[in-house]
């Protein structure tokens, strides 16, 4: 349950920008590996696009 709580409180910082940029990539890097930035709303997926075409997120492998 902490793993989740500690997720979810790391989405609700990057809702409210208190993020870093290091968290983002980290952030959008689960996002990506999980598929969950393309079941987020969409702001999440161009994100994390914008995040991979950078080349600070790796794109999906499959």
């Amino acid at each position: 349950m902490a793993v989740a709580n500690d997720f979810l409180d790391r989405v609700i910082a990057f809702e409210q920008g208190e993020l870093g940029e290091e968290d983002v990539v980290e952030l959008f890097q689960h996002l990506v590996d999980t598929g969950l930035a393309w079941q987020l709303q969409g702001t999440y997926g161009r994100t994390a696009r914008d995040l991979i075409d950078a080349g600070l997120v790796a794109a999906p492998t499959s």
